[in-house]
């Protein structure tokens, strides 16, 4: 599974618009536009999902799941759990 936060971010790593996604993936700018403003895991066509991630893959992004150690080199980015999380209570 991807999530819109994941989607939205792969594409700030590469500096790339939803526009260009949407050539590289081979999916519509409106479905692109759709996945990116859900909640969570984005909900689609199988088939449409795994464009999106081939197209982040061979562009060098590697989207990390749930509790999956990553096997790429170099610098990223990863949210951990955090103790507070921002807007939560003390």
């Amino acid at each position: 599974m991807i999530t819109a936060a994941q989607m939205r971010a792969a594409r700030a790593l590469l500096g790339i618009d939803q526009r260009q996604l949407a050539e590289l993936s081979g999916v519509s700018l409106p479905t692109i536009q759709r996945m990116e403003a859900s909640e969570g895991n984005v909900r689609g066509v199988i088939d449409t999902l795994t464009k999106i991630i081939e197209a982040f893959d061979a562009a060098g992004v590697e989207l990390i799941g749930d509790n999956v150690r990553s096997i790429g080199y170099g610098r990223g980015v990863r949210l951990k759990l955090a103790k507070n999380p921002i807007g939560g209570s003390d």
